[in-house]
């Protein structure tokens, strides 16, 4: 039975993403690109009926979803598999199938602009080898929260980051380091030295890579 609520296609993706913290639909829909509106749906609805997932009505009016004490219990059991995945499988499949939209999305969610900046900070994430319509994205640093903006949202740039996807992927999964990348000329980072620092800082890395590269 436990295999039957865990182990269906995309299932174990999407908890991940709760695990990660996303409630919304559209926050979890953008962590797993490949999936379809309805099969998300139909998968956050069965996981309801296990007992995995509740959902509540937020203040603003809007449906989320949150794991249970059930799901929460689940925790171990993905976090283990991504890891797995991360040291014998993903970095060579990833690394061949390079997605921006997952990779920028995974880049915000993880993002941790601590100390956090005075004022709005606005980074551009700028891809040269990519089509027009996935080159430029933008991490929008306001308030107590960050958004992800695929059109430009007219604010100044503080920092320009100019990356090949590969190298910035690479770098995300924990396989190459930021400042190695940077070295070779594969990563370009423009800003002032004192934002240099700090977006070197912010830039953690996701939840499944190697333990060692965290500190780096």
């Amino acid at each position: 039975m436990a295999s039957e609520v865990i182990c269906t296609r995309w299932t174990p993706l999407v908890m991940r993403e709760l695990l990660c913290g996303s409630t919304r639909f559209n926050d979890i829909r953008r962590g797993v690109p490949r999936m379809s509106p309805t099969l998300l749906s139909k998968r956050l609805k069965e996981l309801e009926l296990a007992g995995v997932v509740r959902t509540e009505v937020s203040p603003r009016g809007t449906q989320e979803y949150h794991l249970t004490e059930a799901g929460e219990e689940l925790r171990p059991l993905i976090v283990g598999l991504g890891n797995w995945g991360q040291r014998w499988i993903e970095s060579r499949l990833s690394l061949r199938n390079l997605d921006p939209s997952l990779l920028m999305w995974d880049i915000r969610r993880n993002f941790n602009p601590e100390p956090r900046p005075e004022s709005r900070c606005t980074i551009q994430f700028l891809y040269p080898g990519l089509p027009q319509a996935v080159r430029d994205w933008w991490l929008v640093i306001d308030g107590d929260g960050t958004d992800l903006c695929r059109v430009d949202p007219g604010f100044e740039i503080d920092v320009l980051i100019t990356a090949d996807l590969r190298a910035m992927t690479s770098v995300w999964m924990g396989v190459t380091r930021f400042v190695d990348e940077i070295e070779t000329g594969a990563i370009r980072l423009d800003a002032s030295p004192m934002l240099q620092r700090q977006v070197k800082a912010w830039m953690t890395l996701s939840v499944f890579a190697p333990l060692e590269r965290m500190v780096e």
